[in-house]
């Protein structure tokens, strides 16, 4: 879905986290950032996509890595999931979906015969300069930070 590839530049962009504090992609110039576009928290492919993140946190730090979530989902329920899970990676609300459409990762989808608009499962990886290194667009949500680690 999305059109953004390796090498262009990541958007801007500010969005509200789970505590009510505003974060921007600015915040982690001169830092590695992996971005993670899901669709709802606490559903099954979600939640152990997270997990896989949260069990491997340590060796994504270790690689120089900052995690960032993006979902839909309002700051109450980020908060619940991230408790919940004991997730320790910061989440975003992008409840107007104004980040998902920078990012081309929002649009129609078809599930069990409907179609309806929502957020393709979409991972970016983003240098220190901003640039997107690499977007993963068929995420394993029981192996995601596996399919992060095995190119850094």
């Amino acid at each position: 879905m999305t059109t953004l590839q390796a090498g262009d530049q990541a958007p801007a962009f500010t969005g509200t986290l789970q505590d009510g504090s505003t974060v921007s992609l600015s915040d982690y110039a001169g830092k590695k950032l992996i971005v993670f576009f899901y669709p709802k928290d606490d559903t099954p492919g979600c939640t152990a996509a997270a997990c896989s993140l949260r069990d491997h946190y340590g060796d994504l730090r270790k690689q120089g890595f900052e995690l960032l979530g993006i979902s839909p989902d309002s700051p109450k329920k980020h908060l619940k999931f991230i408790d919940k899970y004991d997730l320790p990676m910061p989440l975003v609300a992008d409840e107007n979906h104004e980040i998902m459409d920078a990012f081309g990762v929002w649009g129609p989808k078809k599930f069990m015969g409907r179609e309806y608009d929502g957020v393709h499962r979409t991972t970016f990886v983003i240098d220190e300069r901003g640039k997107i290194e690499r977007v993963i667009t068929k995420v394993q949500t029981k192996t995601h930070a596996a399919q992060l680690l095995e190119t850094v």
